[in-house]
């Protein structure tokens, strides 16, 4: 029964990290733009695929679309595969920026919605022409044969999204708090009206946030890659949970959504291990309880009024 617990506790702590990064994508544009990323889950799955495309250029020098070796992964092939998305990723989430959200700042509706919903399709219509539909089967760098440690099995690459993960997020966080672009960051978030006076390039501060988010989203989607193959469908559930993380820790407040995608990516783990078939409504339901006591979620601005 121990080592039942502590498999379900690895494994949801690796989940709850892709939910974690996804969440505090989510956070950021919030906090910056008060707008936030509907083609979340297109960026998950068009960064797998990015990161698959690499992946084979390196090790093939062509992609071929039928599975990568495990060679393919090895040495120094995926760090630069990871370091390629997240360049390209931060680029399109620019492009999202100026093209779906920022013609329609300061206006009255919620338009931005819409347009960023019709990114999401534009790119992955886009991602299918390229790539086609099915689904192509990664390597993890490490290897994909089980370790045992107290019984328990892992994956090495549910060791590596977990280590992964977490470095990123301390990381932004010394960032966030530490250097005068997270300063910039946080006035923005504040106000950015004030900041504007301040001196502070309020545009270039929510572009850098887009492009953050964006970053963080096809970051995941390659980490994920080789526990579930690369998909351009991969991501409509890792979105939505991220979502959901978010509001769960608190959008509003970048550590509450880590901490909020860690919980969800627990609960999910030992749900299943009662009964997997009622996970989604045992954990959908478990959220909207939260939310009706904490509206702006556990951790949000104003969670403690209902304390």
């Amino acid at each position: 029964m121990l080592s039942t617990l502590l498999q379900a506790l690895v494994s949801g702590l690796a989940i709850g990290g892709i939910y974690a990064l996804i969440a505090l994508g989510f956070s950021i544009t919030f906090t910056t733009t008060k707008t936030l990323n509907f083609a979340q889950g297109e960026f998950i799955g068009v960064g797998a695929f990015l990161g698959v495309t690499v992946l084979y250029l390196i090790s093939t020098g062509s992609f071929s679309g039928h599975g990568l070796g495990p060679a393919a992964s090895a040495g120094l092939n995926f760090p630069a595969a990871a370091i390629a998305v997240g360049a390209v990723m931060g680029l399109l989430g620019i492009l999202l920026f100026i093209t779906a959200v920022q013609p329609f700042a300061g206006k009255p509706g919620m338009s931005w919605i819409m347009s960023t919903i019709g990114f999401g399709t534009i790119l992955q219509s886009l991602g299918l022409a390229v790539w086609g539909p099915a689904p192509v089967n990664v390597p993890s760098p490490f290897g994909d044969d089980v370790m045992r440690f107290a019984g328990i099995g892992v994956r090495p690459q549910e060791i590596l999204v977990l280590v992964v993960a977490i470095v990123l997020m301390v990381g932004l966080d010394v960032v966030m708090r530490r250097t005068r672009l997270g300063k910039a960051m946080r006035a923005v978030a504040h106000s950015p009206s004030v900041a504007a006076l301040m001196g502070i390039n309020v545009t270039a501060v929510m572009l850098g946030a887009f492009a953050l988010s964006s970053l963080l989203a096809g970051i995941g989607g390659l980490m994920v890659a080789p526990i579930s193959s690369a998909s351009l469908f991969l991501g409509m559930g890792i979105a939505l949970k991220g979502f959901s993380g978010a509001i769960l820790g608190g959008l509003d407040n970048p550590r509450g959504c880590i901490l909020g995608g860690f919980m969800l990516g627990l609960m999910e783990a030992g749900i299943a291990l009662w009964q997997a078939q009622w996970r989604e409504i045992v954990i959908f339901l478990l959220i909207i309880l939260v939310l009706a006591i904490f509206p702006n979620g556990l951790f949000g601005s104003r969670a403690l009024d209902k304390v």
